[in-house]
C-alpha cells in the first residue's frame, strides 16, 4: 500500500516502541506525515524520527502524557497549527500493571484506566471537531483480545480494553454521519521483548493456545491499522478486527 496515504496527516499515541512504533513506520511508509506522542524518552522519539527520515518519510514526536486531557489538546493543537488538519488518529498508548484482583492496588487500577482508556477519550474528543469540520477522518483504537476474553491477573487491563471496544462502537455511531470511521484492532499475543525472553517450554505453552502456532509480529498489527486508515476501508466502521492467529475463534 505504498503511497495509499499520500498527503494524509496522522497522529499516533505511544509511538516509540512495540506496536506504536510499527504503526508510525507503516503509516509513514504509505505516505502519511506522522506525528506521535511519547511519555518520557526523548532519545527514543529521536530514534523514531531519524529512522522515518532515513526511509524518506516524515515524523515528529511530541512529549505528552496521554492520560492528561490538557496534554492531548496541546498536541492536537500543535498538529493543526503545523498541518492545518488531522486525517488519522491511532490511539495506541497503554500500560500494564498485572496482578490478581485480591492483590491489585487501587493505584494499579487507576493508572491502567487512565493510560489505556481515558487517553482514548482524551485524544478522540480532541480530534472530533476538526475531523467533523473536514467531514472526514479515521480513528483506530488499539484494544486487545483480552478485552473480549478476559485474562486472569489482568482485570484492570482487560476492563480498560473492553472499555475501548464499547467506546469505539458508540463513537462510530456518533460520527458516522460526518464520514468519520471509528474502528478497533484487537491483537492477541505479539512478539515483544518479554516474549522473546521466554524459555522454550514457556514459548510452547503460549503458542499451543494459538492455532497458527506463533505470536504476531508488530508489523502485522500495523498492516491492519494502515488498511483501516486507508480509503479502502471507507465502508468499515464500529468494528473490532481481531489479529490473534485464530486464538479467540
Amino acid at each position: 500500500m505504498s503511497g495509499a496515504l499520500q498527503g494524509k496527516i496522522a497522529l499516533v499515541t505511544g509511538g516509540t516502541r512495540g506496536i506504536g512504533r510499527a504503526v508510525v513506520e507503516a503509516l509513514a511508509a504509505a505516505g502519511a506525515s506522522v506525528d506521535f506522542t511519547y511519555l518520557s524518552s526523548a532519545q527514543a522519539a529521536g530514534e523514531v524520527e531519524a529512522a522515518i527520515a532515513a526511509a524518506g518519510g516524515t515524523a515528529a514526536g511530541h512529549q505528552a502524557d496521554a492520560a492528561s486531557s490538557a496534554a492531548s489538546l496541546t498536541v492536537v493543537e500543535a498538529v493543526l497549527k503545523q498541518h492545518g488538519r488531522v486525517d488519522i488518529l491511532v490511539n495506541n498508548a497503554g500500560i500494564t500493571r498485572d496482578n490478581l484482583l485480591m492483590r491489585m492496588s487501587e493505584d494499579d487500577w487507576d493508572r491502567v484506566m487512565a493510560n489505556n482508556l481515558k487517553s482514548v477519550f482524551n485524544f478522540t474528543k480532541a480530534v472530533c471537531r476538526p475531523m467533523m469540520g473536514q467531514r472526514s477522518g479515521k480513528i483506530i483504537n488499539i484494544t486487545s483480545i483480552v478485552g473480549l476474553t478476559g485474562n486472569a491477573g489482568q482485570a484492570n487491563y482487560a476492563a480498560s480494553k473492553a472499555g475501548i471496544i464499547g467506546f469505539t462502537k458508540s463513537v462510530a455511531k456518533e460520527l458516522a454521519s460526518r464520514n468519520i470511521q471509528v474502528n478497533a484492532v484487537a491483537p492477541g499475543y505479539v512478539e515483544t521483548d518479554m516474549t522473546r525472553k521466554l524459555t522454550p517450554e514457556q514459548t510452547k505453552a503460549l503458542t499451543d493456545l494459538i492455532p497458527l502456532k506463533r505470536t504476531a509480529r508488530t508489523a502485522e498489527i500495523a498492516a491492519v491499522v494502515r488498511f483501516l486508515a486507508s480509503s479502502d476501508a471507507e465502508y468499515i466502521t464500529g468494528q473490532v478486527i481481531r489479529v490473534d492467529g485464530g486464538m479467540s475463534m
